[in-house]
C-alpha cells in the first residue's frame, strides 16, 4: 500500500526525533511518501492530491487543526468513503481532540503503535462529519461565546504564548463573565422543527467530548457520536450567577450544563444559526471570523480512520 505522511512541524508537541522514529515505522508496513505543511491551507492541497496519486492512506502528524485541513482535501477528491483514501492520525497538537475521541492514546508513540496494527490487519471504522458552510469538521463547531474564547486564544498564540489548558481556561473564564454578548443574546437557531432565539452561544458536536483539560473530557453533549447526527447544545441569556453557575457545573463538578438557560438537542440532520449582528464562528477550534448565518450539516459514513476504537 502506498500512503503519505502529512507532517505539521509547527505543531506543539512534534519534534524532529518523533518525526524520525514515525517515518521509519510507517515504512515497515507501506510505500510512504513524506509532505511538509507550509502554510495555512497547504494540508488541505496535499490530502485532496493523495487519492488522484493512488495512495490509500493519510497519515497526520499535527494538532486538530492540521487533520482538519486533510479531512477537507479527503472530501473534496470527491468519491464514497470506501472509495477515498483513509485516515490514521498520530497526535502531535496540544489537545488532540479528534484522536483522543476516536480512542487513539494522546502519546504520538502509542498512537503510531495502534496505527501500525491497523495497517497488518487492514482495519478500519467509517465515522461521520460535520460541515458548516461547506467547511467539514470532525468534533465540533461553534458560533458565540466559544468561538470568541478561541478567538483570544489565537491572539494570545500570534503573541507568543503557548498553548495550553491554563491559557484555554483563562480566555473562557473571561469571555464568559466579562462578554457583553452573553446579556444581550443575538443567536437564533432553525431546524425544520425548533426556532430557538436569544442564544448567547451555540456549540454544535460531531463527537463527544467536545475538549479536553488537563486530561480530563469536557462532555457538554454526552449523546453525540460520529455514527448519529449533529448534537447541539445552546445557551440563553446569561448573568453573572448563572455563568458562574455553568463554569462550576463545566470545570469543577465535570458534567453536562443544565438548567433553564441551556438547551439541549440531539442527532440533528441540519440546522441554521443566524444573527442580526456578526458573531464569532469557528470549527474545530480553528477561527474563521465573524458570521451572520452559518448552514450546518451532518455528513453520515463519510471517512474512513485507521486506528479507532469501535466504541469511540
Amino acid at each position: 500500500m502506498r500512503a503519505l505522511l502529512v507532517v505539521n512541524h509547527k505543531a506543539t508537541t512534534t519534534s524532529e526525533r518523533s518525526r524520525d522514529v514515525l517515518v521509519r515505522a510507517l515504512r515497515s508496513e507501506v510505500h510512504l511518501d513524506v509532505a511538509y505543511t507550509r502554510r495555512r491551507g497547504h494540508a488541505t492541497a496535499l490530502a485532496r492530491g493523495a487519492g488522484a496519486a493512488g495512495q490509500g492512506v493519510v497519515v497526520v502528524h499535527g494538532g486538530d487543526g492540521t487533520v482538519n485541513e486533510v479531512v477537507n482535501g479527503l472530501m473534496e477528491a470527491g468519491g464514497s468513503a470506501q472509495e477515498r483514501p483513509a485516515l490514521a492520525v498520530v497526535p502531535g497538537g496540544s489537545t488532540n481532540v479528534f484522536a483522543r475521541a476516536l480512542g487513539l492514546p494522546c502519546d504520538w508513540a502509542e498512537a503510531t503503535g495502534v496505527i501500525l496494527e491497523a495497517l497488518r490487519d487492514a482495519r478500519t471504522r467509517t465515522i461521520g462529519l460535520g460541515s458548516a458552510d461547506g467547511r467539514f469538521f470532525t468534533f465540533c463547531a461553534g458560533m458565540g461565546i466559544d468561538a470568541a474564547v478561541v478567538r483570544r486564544v489565537e491572539q494570545a498564540r500570534l503573541r507568543g504564548r503557548t498553548s495550553t489548558p491554563v491559557l484555554y481556561l483563562r480566555a473562557a473564564t473571561g469571555q464568559l463573565l466579562v462578554s457583553a454578548d452573553r446579556r444581550h443574546p443575538a443567536i437564533s437557531l432553525l431546524t425544520d422543527d425548533v426556532r430557538e432565539e436569544q442564544l448567547t452561544t451555540v456549540i454544535v458536536q460531531n463527537t463527544a467530548p467536545w475538549t479536553y483539560l488537563w486530561g480530563r473530557p469536557v462532555d457538554l453533549n454526552p449523546q453525540a457520536s460520529f455514527d448519529t447526527g449533529l448534537g447541539v447544545l445552546a445557551l440563553r441569556t446569561l448573568r453573572a450567577a448563572s455563568a458562574s453557575r455553568l463554569l462550576g457545573q463545566i470545570l469543577v463538578r465535570g458534567s453536562a450544563p443544565s438548567g433553564r438557560q441551556v438547551g439541549r438537542w440531539h442527532d440533528l440532520s441540519a440546522l441554521t444559526l443566524e444573527s442580526p449582528r456578526p458573531v464569532p464562528f469557528q470549527v474545530d477550534g480553528d477561527y474563521l471570523g465573524e458570521r451572520r448565518e452559518v448552514q450546518l450539516a451532518a455528513h453520515p459514513a463519510a471517512v474512513r480512520v485507521l486506528g479507532a476504537s469501535p466504541l469511540a
